[in-house]
């Protein structure tokens, strides 16, 4: 009788394990799916040289979330990126300046995304280049070369080498451009210079001429893996307090991380650090651009300081938020 009852627990044992093995197998050949992602469309987006770089970077990482959705991106300045968005012909115009109050009546509606700044550059084989990094330059004596046009010698900005200055501006609409001119209390009209296309060709313009003189947002002066600034054109240092050198409180442009962290707490003066945003006509209501906004207002904040920006305080980014809640 003994036997018997050990025979069947065992032959129970044995169906159990066996039962066991089958659902084991059955679950690793029919994994979990995960649910199907619904959204679709396309986005179309141009603008500020400015803000051209982190977009795309959003664009890639949110297609990785959502395939369906298809981005055309192109930079062409802020001025393009707003008329567009204004004329329906993109989703998004990428804005790097204040938007005037006629823009506002034809409908533009701005998000708030990241931050940067445009910083005055020189050419690094200047003659002057060392006197010009230690003393750097006030804000009236960039006013006198980019407006008045009464300095017009590398040596009236304390240098030894008597060498002409040559300027160079942007010949587009800019937001660059627009908030230079702005630091000097003026309109990127009234800039002086010779005018050159986007901001990777003022850069270029002024790697090219050892005596030149411009300026460029961040993403255009330093290498986004040294963090150092790129070969052959440089950020020509601005004396904030005007005292006729660069204090240690002043010197910050030695890597991109440096700079943003002084644009952040405010070392760096506004103008020309601005804020960034992203142009609507009207508040976005297709699904796709509304999701995308999110993205970048959320996890897309985390690409921002690798890439050269600055990521938005925590405040700033529930206010932009509500604008399309």
């Amino acid at each position: 009788m003994k036997n018997i009852l050990k025979q069947k627990t065992l032959i129970a044992a044995i169906a159990a394990i066996s039962v066991l093995i089958i659902a084991s197998s059955f679950i690793k050949r029919s994994p979990v799916k995960p649910p199907v992602d619904d959204l679709q469309g396309t986005i179309n987006i141009s603008g500020a040289f400015a803000l051209y770089p982190i977009t795309v970077k959003w664009a890639s990482e949110f297609k990785k979330l959502h395939p369906k959705v298809v981005f055309n991106i192109s930079a062409g300045g802020a001025g393009k990126g707003i008329t567009d968005a204004l004329s329906g012909l993109v989703d998004i115009g990428l804005a790097s300046r204040d938007i005037d109050p006629a823009e506002i009546k034809k409908g533009a509606y701005t998000i708030y995304v990241t931050k940067d700044a445009v910083v005055p550059t020189f050419n690094t084989g200047n003659p002057d280049a060392a006197q010009l990094l230690a003393k750097g330059v006030k804000r009236e004596q960039f006013l006198d070369i980019f407006v008045n046009g009464t300095i017009k010698n590398w040596n009236q900005l304390g240098g030894k080498v008597a060498a002409p200055l040559h300027i160079y501006t942007r010949s587009d609409a800019a937001g660059a451009g627009e908030t230079w001119a702005k630091f000097l209390g003026k309109k990127q009209e009234d800039l002086l210079g010779v005018g050159v296309y986007g901001d990777p060709g003022l850069a270029q313009a002024v790697k090219k001429d050892p005596v030149g003189i411009g300026y460029n947002n961040l993403a255009y002066l330093y290498d986004l893996t040294t963090r150092k600034q790129v070969a052959g054109v440089h950020a020509l240092p601005i004396d904030v307090n005007g005292n006729g050198k660069i204090d240690a409180n002043e010197n910050f442009y030695s890597t991109i991380d440096d700079l943003t962290a002084a644009i952040a707490d405010g070392r760096y003066p506004s103008p020309p650090a601005r804020n960034l945003g992203f142009l609507f006509k009207g508040k976005p209501k297709k699904k796709e651009l509304v999701e995308f906004v999110k993205y970048v207002l959320a996890d897309g904040q985390k690409f921002v300081e690798e890439n050269g920006y600055i990521a938005l305080s925590k405040a700033k980014i529930q206010e932009e938020l509500k604008k399309v809640d």
